[in-house]
């Protein structure tokens, strides 16, 4: 028996070894926005769309962050309505008024969901619908298109530093994982660890080598080139994704969809699965990866954050449960695997130790240690990044154990038809 848990304690350290060596250094928070110069030598023309259903308590903070932009070049925005009860479109016009921007400001009100769209998706599609309608008979059509949440305060110069990525380094996308929100105690437990693990599964060094066919992006903020969107067929490529952000960076990247598997690219809740795989599988996709490609550079931000505040465990248990079983594709092999995986990674290790102590099984115990100390290290930047106590970093092998029972309560859910459930609405997996 001791000779079994010495073989598995040593197969997680070796996995270890070889995350930390051979996975694009994704436990490093380098690829940031915010770093070097801001140059523009042009100024492109740029329209945000802001999908908002019911986010009258933060739009007075994120409608006004966007309409102080210090961007010199032509930028307006749409903010789409959709079916809010709560005074949203009142509320943001009130705002723009306030500024003395209200030409700025255009509301689109969303039409009724139709069948194979999500909300999101749909109220983003009007929202590009509405810009391309106001600008139809001007020569100045937008360059870009900027993708928002209504619950993102944007930094004065966010604009400016996205668009000079993008013109510097010629990119079709660049989004920015902004900060998220970590004040409670179970944000500084919990949000952490979803950065840590989306980093894993998508370094961003592999998602910003255009070589690599890693794809993914954070849905919060994506600067996208209006001539890229048209190229894979506009939103509607990916009208039916729950997890939208990577799958519109996966048809963007224009990574093949089969040869070599349908891989990488999957979604903003990632952090709880090893193995992942899109759910973009729509033949518009696979016919956009296969013949033609793109640029796309992910990234950090220190100053662009998000207000969605998670108070309690119940908020963010049901943040990831929401879409963890449909980043797996609804595959219960999948989910078996994932559940493995997670345990041999992170739970294994601290076993080593108090079960090696146990059986006086010192090398046993300093395996299992050894492995703890390298999880903890390669934790350290993203804990140092969002300014929590370094304590935390020992934290994780309880922290991905809870992650792992979400994941798990994600396909429970999914079984009972409760899958993808979202302000009001419940989507298929």
């Amino acid at each position: 028996m001791e000779g079994i848990i010495f073989v598995v304690i040593l197969l997680s350290l070796a996995t270890w070894i070889g995350l930390l060596t051979l996975r694009g250094q994704f436990w490093r928070t380098d690829q940031r926005l915010e770093v070097g110069e801001t140059v523009l030598e042009s100024l492109p023309t740029v329209c945000a769309v802001i999908p908002a259903r019911n986010e009258a308590d933060l739009l007075p903070t994120t409608v006004r962050s966007l309409l102080r932009q210090d961007y010199h070049g032509s930028f307006t925005v749409f903010l789409v309505d959709d079916h809010s009860t709560d005074g949203t479109p009142d509320i943001a016009e009130g705002v723009a008024h306030a500024l003395n921007k209200s030409q700025q400001l255009h509301i689109v009100s969303a039409q009724a969901l139709p069948p194979g769209w999500t909300g999101k998706l749909w109220a983003i599609e009007q929202g590009i619908q509405a810009v391309e309608t106001l600008h139809a008979t001007s020569l100045e059509k937008p360059d870009y298109f900027l993708l928002t949440d209504a619950d993102i305060e944007h930094d004065i110069a966010n604009l400016r530093r996205l668009v000079a990525k993008a013109e510097k380094d010629n990119l079709d996308l660049v989004s920015v994982m902004v900060r998220l929100r970590c004040k409670s105690l179970w944000e500084q437990l919990l949000i952490p660890a979803f950065v840590f693990f989306f980093q894993k599964i998508y370094p961003f060094r592999w998602v910003n080598d255009p070589n690599n066919t890693t794809a993914a992006a954070a849905g919060g903020c994506i600067l996208i080139r209006r001539e890229a969107l048209n190229r894979i067929g506009g939103i509607k490529t990916v009208r039916h994704a729950l997890i939208d952000d990577c799958a519109l960076a996966s048809a963007v990247k224009g990574r093949r969809q089969g040869a070599g598997g349908r891989g990488q690219g999957a979604g903003r809740q990632g952090g709880i699965s090893l193995l992942s795989s899109s759910e973009t599988s729509t033949d518009a996709i696979t016919l956009v990866s296969t013949f033609s490609t793109g640029r796309i550079w992910l990234g950090l931000s220190t100053l662009t954050r998000s207000l969605r505040p998670y108070p309690s465990l119940t908020t963010i248990w049901d943040m990831v449960a929401r879409t963890a079983y449909t980043q797996l594709n609804n595959s219960p092999l999948l989910l078996i695997l994932t559940l493995v995986g997670m345990i041999l990674i992170y739970i294994v290790p601290p076993l080593g130790i108090i079960l090696g102590a146990l059986m006086g099984n010192w090398g046993i115990a300093f395996t299992g240690l050894l492995t703890w100390l390298l999880m903890s290290l390669a934790y350290l930047p993203t804990i140092r990044f969002y300014k929590c106590p370094v304590w935390l970093v020992f934290c994780l092998s309880a922290i991905a154990f809870l992650y792992t029972l979400m994941t798990l309560d994600s396909a429970l859910r999914h079984w009972q038809g409760r899958g993808g459930a979202w302000k009001g609405r419940v989507y298929p997996g």
